[in-house]
């Protein structure tokens, strides 16, 4: 069985930065533990499956998987998909074209907009398919302080808590003081199974993030660890800046309005990845977010299997 597949640098317009992601293109016949075990031989934060959508208005089905597990729903594979088969479908309609599509995951449909640029790295971004939630569970503060390596006096900035978000995919999402502390982050994954919570049934994901950035533009600097995955650190997490965006509306009491935000991430690890956050407030709640980035191509072949 020969499946093409094409690997993207996620949340980069440069090649070899940014979050890799394996899209495997034609994956219907493929069995969920065949997928799995596919996860497992690329061994990347995430690998995508693209199947026929099950509604023949939409583009594709997209399943995704983490070397040890399944997501309902994740930021870079979404946003690497969609240009992966804008670029993939839409080859000889180039060099510039913007689309609109419907990808049918797990958590729902998600829709995205695709603007493919000669000379540019393609750009996606997708509306949340969930408003963010804050699910409301005792944390051991010392023990999260501990498992990351820094003082617990880190931990916190203006109205900022520790608190867990999901927007399909719960994250722990641990602000520190300044970007120096999340640079110092020394992650030990045994403490962080003693001190984190289980929620719905696993170990939590850290998101350690803090104000500013090493880029300019930057407005939030963050790292992700998931132990639950089988991800020692992500370059670019779109599910956790999902959440992020309820812990940014809540603790920074966004006004009604349009607030664009650039998240970055990767950058300790030699990745750095930019992801656009944008939510719209209205009566003082979020009426509507999305997550956007560019993404390149980097390798395309076939898997033999």
């Amino acid at each position: 069985m020969g499946l093409n597949y094409a690997i993207y640098d996620v949340f980069s317009d440069k090649a070899l930065q940014g979050n890799p992601l394996a899209v495997v293109f034609d994956a219907d016949g493929m069995t969920d533990e065949a997928m799995q075990a596919l996860a497992r031989e690329t061994n990347l934060s995430e690998t995508v499956f693209v199947q026929k959508a099950e509604n023949p208005a939409h583009a594709a089905r997209l399943r995704i998987f983490t070397p040890t597990r399944e997501l309902p729903f994740a930021g870079h594979p979404t946003v690497g998909a969609a240009i992966a088969l804008a670029e993939w479908r839409h080859a000889q309609q180039r060099p510039d074209l913007d689309l609109v599509c419907v990808l049918e995951e797990n958590v729902g449909p998600v829709r995205c907009a695709v603007r493919l640029s000669e000379g540019e790295a393609s750009f996606a971004e997708f509306d949340l398919p969930r408003n963010p939630q804050r699910i409301q569970l005792g944390l051991d503060r010392q023990g999260l302080a501990d498992a990351l390596g820094i003082k617990l006096s880190e931990i916190g900035f203006e109205n900022h808590m520790p608190a867990i978000w999901t927007a399909g995919v719960p994250f722990l999402m641990i602000p520190l003081h300044n970007l120096a502390a999340v640079e110092s982050i020394e992650f030990d994954a045994t403490l962080w199974e003693r001190a984190a919570p289980l929620v719905e049934g696993r170990l939590a994901s850290v998101y350690a993030y803090c104000r500013g950035g090493v880029h300019h533009a930057a407005r939030f600097h963050a790292r992700m660890f998931s132990p639950d995955m089988g991800i020692a650190e992500d370059p670019a997490t779109g599910g956790a800046a999902a959440a992020l965006a309820g812990a940014i509306h809540q603790f920074d009491a966004l006004p009604d309005g349009h607030h664009p935000l650039l998240i970055e991430q990767g950058v300790e690890m030699g990745r750095p990845s930019y992801i656009h956050l944008h939510m719209d407030v209205k009566d003082g709640g979020i009426s509507r977010a999305r997550i956007g980035g560019q993404a390149v191509r980097v390798a395309s072949g076939i898997f033999h299997l």
